[in-house]
């Protein structure tokens, strides 16, 4: 006898029928499916709470072109949802279309707020571009569509040229108002050709061409210039001891350098050589 119950309970134990396996599946999964519509009907009714509905927009910036007023008009209309359906991407794509904005970052603020710091453009130059129409230069050198009459800085230089090269113009008329400082003027406009010829026409109305090259050549040739300009303008001194003001100048060339100076003509220079002679 003993030995017949030690064999009874080494036996395996006997799997429960398949009807019954089968019922216990169907169950586990209904229980399942059941939790997974609970969940999903809480969180329904969490987006859809009065409590989590968007109530305010809390602005913040150093905002100089842009008000209250304009952002309410022009982004509000297009924001909807609650804390957990609000699209971020969608509310920051809002406020960037506001002229003036340059960039929004929008958060969540618990439970029902959203905070909105907004970068504003800072107008720098005016730009021309093959269309003709005018617009505006940022600090980084993106082209902006704005409102030309909101600047009040009647100081803007002009840049001039091909679609897609603002950022090049930009920092190529940074190095060169550096360069042009000795001679106590600075540049109106800056032009670049579709063949990336330089040309810049001065508040004092003379015009340099700058020629081709890349942005080290163009500002070594302006450097030259500006050394040797007044040695070369004082060569052509009135009998008062006046300088002649510069008219015009050609860096284009290799070696040297072609100047237009006022009263100076070729005829001018001979008769300067002429009376030299006779001394």
């Amino acid at each position: 006898m003993a030995t017949r119950a030690r064999n009874t309970r080494n036996r395996a134990p006997t799997a429960p029928p398949l009807d019954i396996r089968l019922m216990n599946a169907v169950a586990t999964a209904v229980f399942a499916l059941a939790a997974l519509v609970l969940v999903a009907a809480g969180l329904a009714w969490l987006t859809r709470a009065p409590l989590f509905t968007l109530r305010s927009i809390a602005l913040d910036g150093e905002l100089a072109r842009s008000n209250l007023a304009t952002l309410r008009a022009n982004a509000l209309p297009q924001l909807a949802g609650s804390f957990f359906s609000f699209d971020l991407n969608r509310g920051r794509a809002a406020f960037e279309s506001v002229p003036w904005v340059r960039q929004a970052v929008v958060r969540r603020v618990w439970p029902n707020r959203l905070a909105v710091t907004i970068e504003e453009h800072r107008a720098v130059a005016l730009w021309q571009g093959d269309g003709g129409n005018e617009r505006l230069v940022n600090r980084q050198g993106d082209v902006f569509e704005a409102n030309l009459g909101d600047v009040e800085d009647d100081a803007l230089i002009t840049l001039a040229g091909p679609e897609g090269s603002s950022k090049a113009m930009l920092a190529m008329q940074r190095r060169l108002a550096d360069a042009l400082a000795p001679l106590d003027v600075r540049i109106d406009t800056l032009k670049l050709s579709s063949r990336g010829s330089w040309r810049a026409e001065l508040d004092s109305g003379a015009d340099i061409e700058l020629g081709r090259g890349n942005e080290d050549e163009v500002v070594a040739r302006v450097a030259r210039f500006v050394r040797t300009l007044a040695q070369v303008k004082q060569r052509f001194a009135d009998v008062g001891g006046s300088q002649r003001a510069l008219l015009a100048a050609d860096l284009r060339h290799p070696d040297g350098y072609a100047l237009r100076l006022r009263g100076v003509s070729t005829t001018s220079l001979a008769a300067a050589k002429s009376a030299a002679a006779s001394r």
